[in-house]
């Protein structure tokens, strides 16, 4: 995984806040990191973030970030949960076609299967 930088020009270290702006209110967010890059947002280096200020009139609003992010105990059950419930809705084959078994599944295509590994085409490609 790449990790994102700094979106000030010239600067070159990793991100570590994304800061938003609410135009109709006049204030500027700055929080934790966000999961993705978004358009209409800014990632910012440590040294960026806290050095941060805002416009005159201006309200700056700075959420406080943990520092050693860990999964909850209710996130992880839940991701549990999805992955138990993929493996159990899983259907058997329904075609052979000469050495490779096809199975149609939301317009998916599985060609064969080793071990954990799952071969699958794109029919429409």
């Amino acid at each position: 995984m790449r990790s994102r930088r700094c979106s000030r020009t010239g600067c070159s270290r990793p991100a570590v806040a994304t800061l938003t702006y609410v135009y109709d209110d006049s204030t500027a967010v700055l929080g934790p990191l966000a999961t993705q890059a978004e358009p209409h947002c800014y990632d910012l280096c440590q040294q960026h973030a806290v050095a941060l200020s805002a416009p005159l009139g201006w309200e700056v609003i700075r959420l406080a970030s943990d520092p050693d992010p860990a999964p909850s105990t209710d996130d992880l059950l839940a991701l549990a949960d999805a992955v138990r419930e993929v493996g159990l809705s899983y259907d058997p084959p329904v075609e052979t076609h000469q050495d490779r078994t096809v199975q149609r599944r939301s317009g998916i295509v599985e060609l064969g299967r080793r071990g954990h590994l799952t071969v699958l085409a794109d029919p429409d490609a």
